[in-house]
């Protein structure tokens, strides 16, 4: 038994490993704190003379500029430390005035060749990168209110349709309530709606001379509809943040009304707050004529002062809407190019078939809160959140044909508003009004700390096990200590790969991972050890521990990774980024055990009989 592997092992092993190599050498180019520099309007250009005055504006602030280039969106500007960065901002757009937008961003360092292999770094969570955090709450009540709105607008049409009169409709407490002057219109519009919306709860009543129906949801139906707004609204996030373009964003549900965005590497609050939290939503409306009593007369929100009368009938909302993109008009102006889906088109089609001529008004609404806090009867404060939606009034245009699947919608403010109003639109729109109840901001510093304190850990645990068992097992100690650096190696390697998320409790699963790499060889020389002492030769003494002890470092991994599945499936954030480290961890660290060490043990002593093993 000479214990040695054919060459092609050998050279499939070195592939593998050189391979790791490759793909975990990006993590040695971490990104560069940067900031991106784009224009606020299309009459602004960026070129090198407003490069110069960033660069001349940072130079009066001392502060230390790394490299400054122009792009083909703007220009951006690299700084060697996060700090750096977050007070170079506000100088550089106080230098460039308002035509200028400044943003925080991360630019990537990995080599060219690198990155035409797919290799890049691993990325970072938000306790080792920086970033936001919030806590948001979902208005359920108002997700009641605007289905009973939708559906008030559809009752309406219905009841006019087959000539049911009624005197109005209102919406309080979660009831829609119709007003009849006549019984028998009263058991017309009850029996006509039953039939087309069966999902109601209906309740005649009646005072003096008046009769009313009222309209509320079942309890089901209503458990329904707030567990919809809320999947709805988790759905709409992620797609807002995939807009945005973070890495490895977390959205994600708590309890029964909350959702959690964390968006790792974003330091500015304050936008990442008006995509995310924007609940906008866009109406179109008929102008209504000026003897027609029913109609609302909303403001333009251009800050003219305008007014103008519209139909409470809503044509669609921006639920229809299927794709939506900025440009600009032939004057230059900002514009969004919308696309409507099909029902949407059809809607829109039948509408404006019979209104050329008319005008058809595009209604932004944005829901919002305002809190302030109140003494309760004990004497404490207490926060008293007040909602209210804002409606206005983009634009007011003359049809001038048949509108269809496409159209455009002008009277924007600014290029930033149209690219914004665009996002929310092919996002989708929020399905109730969401609130801030906590926002945390982690700063880059921070995350530069944790990161040095988790690497110093790392390094501690990473020097005391190679210490270990270089002075208990000898040679064999430093085939473990060389097999534990390439499993290392392999772990960043498979990561970044992966595009995994490394987090804090991701370090510390990468320690955990180190004491169970050196524990499978342990396991292995104790074994030869033991068959060394019962008197076997050195070939077969190798042989019999690598094999013996595979069983019980298979099982032992078996058991750990089945947990780490587990831990991934039911945990969350931190909770998940152990779970993948100890996962991935598991795994290299049962090849580099025990195929990599093997390999070594085979190339010094395979072959040799009598050479006398140093464990």
């Amino acid at each position: 038994m000479l214990n040695k592997y054919p060459l092609w092992k050998y050279l499939l092993i070195l592939m593998v490993l050189a391979l790791g190599m490759v793909y975990a050498l990006p993590n040695l180019y971490p990104d560069d704190p940067a900031l991106q520099i784009s224009t606020q309007k299309a009459t602004t250009v960026i070129d090198q003379r407003t490069l110069d005055k960033a660069e001349a504006a940072l130079v009066e602030s001392g502060i230390q500029l790394k490299q400054a280039e122009l792009t083909a969106t703007g220009a951006t500007l690299r700084f060697n430390s996060g700090e750096d960065q977050l007070a170079a901002k506000p100088v550089i757009a106080a230098a460039l005035g308002d035509g200028f937008v400044t943003a925080l961003n991360l630019v990537p360092t990995t080599p060219a060749w690198l990155d035409a292999l797919g290799a890049g770094p691993a990325k970072l969570g938000l306790d080792l990168r920086g970033g936001v955090h919030f806590l948001l709450e979902v208005d359920t009540p108002t997700a009641l209110k605007q289905r009973l709105d939708v559906a008030g607008s559809e009752m309406k049409t219905l009841l006019r349709k087959d000539r049911v009169r009624y005197r109005s409709v209102d919406i309080n407490d979660g009831v829609l309530t119709i007003r009849f002057l006549q019984q028998d219109e009263l058991q017309r519009a009850e029996s006509l709606l039953k039939g087309e919306f069966d999902t109601y709860l209906y309740r005649t009543r009646e005072d003096g001379s008046e009769f009313f129906l009222d309209i509320s949801f079942s309890e089901a139906e209503q458990r329904e509809i707030e567990a919809y707004a809320l999947e709805q609204n988790l759905t709409t996030l992620r797609n807002r943040v995939n807009e945005l373009g973070v890495a490895e964003p977390l959205v994600q549900r708590q309890g029964s009304n909350r959702i959690v965005v964390e968006l790792p590497g974003v330091q500015d609050t304050a936008a990442a707050k008006r995509i995310i939290g924007a609940t906008a939503n866009l109406e179109f409306r008929l102008e209504a004529a000026l003897d027609d009593n029913g109609g609302e007369t909303l403001t333009f929100r251009d800050g003219s002062g305008r007014t103008a009368k519209l139909e409470r009938d809503i044509i669609i909302t921006g639920e229809s809407v299927s794709d939506a993109n900025s440009s600009f008009d032939e004057n230059g102006r900002p514009q969004v190019n919308i696309s409507l889906d099909s029902k949407g088109g059809k809607q829109m089609a039948k509408v404006t078939r019979t209104a050329v001529g008319r005008n058809m008004a595009v209604v932004f609404i944005e829901h919002k809160s305002r809190s302030r806090f109140v003494e309760n009867e004990k004497g404490e404060l207490e926060e008293v959140r007040r909602t209210y939606s804002e409606r206005g009034i983009i634009s007011l245009a003359t049809i001038q044909t048949t509108l269809g699947n496409a159209f455009r919608i002008t009277g924007l403010d600014s290029p930033r508003e149209s690219s914004e109003l665009a996002l929310l639109l092919r996002a989708g729109a929020l399905a109730a009004p969401i609130y801030f109840v906590e926002e945390r901001t982690i700063g880059p510093s921070l995350g530069a700390e944790n990161i040095r304190l988790g690497v110093l850990s790392a390094q501690i645990g990473l020097l005391v096990v190679m210490l270990f068992m270089l002075v208990y097992y000898k040679v064999f100690g430093i085939f473990a200590n060389i097999s534990l650096g390439l499993n290392i190696i392999l772990l960043m390697a498979c990561m970044s790969m992966l595009s995994a998320t490394l987090t804090l409790p991701g370090i510390a699963g990468i320690v955990l991972t180190m004491g169970m790499a050196v524990d499978a060889n342990v396991l292995i020389f104790s074994r030869i050890k033991e068959e060394l002492a019962a008197g076997l030769p050195n070939q077969q003494a190798i042989h019999s521990g690598f094999n013996r002890a595979f069983t019980t470092i298979f099982d032992a991994n078996i058991t750990t990774l089945l947990v780490a599945v587990i831990l991934f499936a039911v945990g969350t954030g931190p909770v998940k980024g152990f779970a993948v480290t100890l996962s991935l961890g598991i795994l290299t660290s049962m090849f580099t055990a025990i195929v990599v060490t093997r390999a070594q043990v085979n190339l010094v002593y395979g072959g040799r009989k009598n050479k006398r093993l140093f464990i």
